[in-house]
C-alpha cells in the first residue's frame, strides 16, 4: 500500500490513540464502550485495519469526539501569517480594514491578553488544559514564541498559533515588545 493511501489510515490511528489517551480508556474499556472487538480497535490504533464508518461514530461516541475528529488530518502545530502576507480588505466609508487570523472553535472560550514583554530570560510555560491553543499577534518590538523545541521569531504585526497544551516559551528580542495574546481554551 502506497504512502498516499495510508495516510487516512494513520490519521484515524493516531487520532484514535491521542483521543483514548486523553479519554485516560484502556483499549478495552474504549472497545467495550463502542461495541466493538478490542482485536479491532487494536488494528486501528496500528493503522492496519479498515474502520467502517459505523465502527468509526461508535468509536467517537464512545469518547465523546465528533466524527470528524477521528479521521480530520491535525492542524498544523504552529500557524503562522506574516504582516507582509495578509489579505487585507479595506471600508470605502471610512480608515478602517480587517484581516481575519483564526476563525474559532465553536464551543471553546477564549480569554484575551494584553502582554509587555522585555529582553532577558524567557517566560518558560508548563502544558495548558489539553486542546488548548494559544494565538499571539506582535504589535511591537519583536520576540521569539512558540513550542519550546520549534520557538518562532516575529514582527510587529505577525500572527501566530501554536499548541498550548505543550511546553512553550515567550522571549524578547527587542526593547518594548508587546503582543495580544488570545487563549483558547476547549
Amino acid at each position: 500500500m502506497g504512502e498516499q493511501e495510508n495516510a487516512p489510515l494513520e490519521i484515524i490511528a493516531r487520532s484514535l490513540r491521542r483521543e483514548r489517551d486523553r479519554a485516560g480508556l484502556s483499549l478495552s474499556e474504549l472497545a467495550k464502550r463502542a461495541g466493538v472487538a478490542k482485536s479491532t480497535l487494536s488494528q486501528l490504533e496500528s493503522a492496519t485495519g479498515n474502520p467502517s464508518v459505523e465502527t468509526l461514530w461508535a468509536l467517537g461516541v464512545a469518547l465523546g469526539v465528533p466524527f470528524s475528529t477521528l479521521v480530520e488530518p491535525p492542524a498544523p502545530r504552529v500557524h503562522v501569517v506574516r504582516s507582509a502576507e495578509l489579505n487585507t480588505v479595506r471600508s470605502e466609508r471610512s480608515p478602517y480594514a480587517t484581516a481575519l487570523l483564526s476563525t474559532g472553535r465553536t464551543g471553546n472560550r477564549r480569554d484575551l491578553y494584553a502582554l509587555e514583554l522585555e529582553p532577558g530570560p524567557a517566560r518558560y510555560a508548563e502544558a495548558h488544559i489539553p486542546g488548548t491553543v494559544e494565538h499571539v499577534v506582535l504589535t511591537a518590538g519583536r520576540a521569539e514564541i512558540g513550542p519550546q523545541d520549534a520557538p518562532v521569531v516575529l514582527e510587529p504585526g505577525d500572527y501566530l498559533s501554536f499548541a498550548g497544551d505543550e511546553p512553550h516559551r515567550y522571549g524578547a528580542l527587542a526593547p518594548g515588545t508587546r503582543a495580544v495574546l488570545v487563549m483558547e481554551h476547549p
